[in-house]
């Protein structure tokens, strides 16, 4: 790269380019993460600024996760979790929920093939069996359409909780137990990661939380001990490649120490 490029380009407040090919080039391919989790945080927030319904906002925001699955397949970036629907967002009004329901099925049916010509297995992590019949069916059809990918594993968290999670591994673990089939003994850090709903999968090396706020929302509690966060004050649905890249950028300027020391 060419002295004084990233000084012509626009930066953000970070001091980072916002110029896709020069933060391309400050990359390291081979210190890429290996998951990436995101809370699509900010889509109501993101119509009320502009006097939309919360809908548009929504929807907006699949966009948005449309681009980034894109990227991290283009990148080689292995996992990426997106934060859809929690345990706790039933409490907004009917009409809101039910438009996020028709909205996975309506996402579901429309990127399917493009998912699977793109090599991306979806798995969706959550209590799934507490969710409409129609989104049951769209979960389904996606796993068995996507099940032969081997470029990326989109974890969509949808009816999810981590402390609802850690409740079903408890309960997993305490059931083998009492079968005989687990001496308490043998419960472990390990142990408990197989019995969670990413089990088999490497734990984030990044969380990239947008809309500028600093709480975890009960995700992937268990999985983030040792997570790298980037917060944003960019809304979801404002989230894009350049927005994307700067949080992987950010990353790899990091040193991660596991709780060890520099030397």
């Amino acid at each position: 790269m060419r002295k004084g490029v990233v000084n012509r380009c626009k930066t953000t407040e970070k001091g980072l380019p916002r110029d896709e090919r020069v933060l391309k080039s400050l990359l390291d391919p081979s210190r890429l993460p290996r998951h990436v989790a995101v809370i699509m945080d900010g889509n109501g927030r993101w119509a009320v600024k502009r006097g939309l319904p919360r809908s548009v906002g929504h929807r907006a925001g699949a966009d948005s996760l449309r681009e980034i699955v894109r990227l991290c397949v283009e990148l080689g970036v292995p996992v990426l979790s997106a934060y859809a629907f929690s345990t706790e967002n039933w409490r907004r009004p009917s009409e809101e929920v039910s438009f996020l329901m028709d909205l996975f099925v309506e996402y579901a049916r429309r990127e399917v093939a493009e998912l699977k010509q793109n090599g991306i297995r979806v798995r969706v992590i959550g209590r799934v069996e507490g969710l409409p019949p129609a989104v049951l069916d769209a979960i389904q059809m996606l796993d068995g359409e996507t099940r032969g990918g081997s470029r990326l594993v989109l974890n969509l968290a949808v009816n999810y909780g981590a402390r609802w999670e850690i409740v079903d591994a408890v309960r997993a673990i305490a059931g083998k137990v009492q079968a005989g089939k687990l001496g308490p003994e043998e419960i472990d850090e390990t142990v408990i990661s197989a019995h969670l709903y990413t089990a088999g999968l490497p734990d984030p090396d990044l969380l990239i939380r947008p809309a500028g706020e600093f709480r975890l929302s009960n995700f992937l509690l268990w999985q983030l001990a040792y997570t790298e966060f980037y917060i944003t004050p960019v809304l979801w649905p404002d989230f894009g490649r350049v927005d994307f890249l700067q949080a992987l950028v950010s990353y790899q300027r990091r040193e991660r120490r596991f709780g060890g020391v520099n030397r």
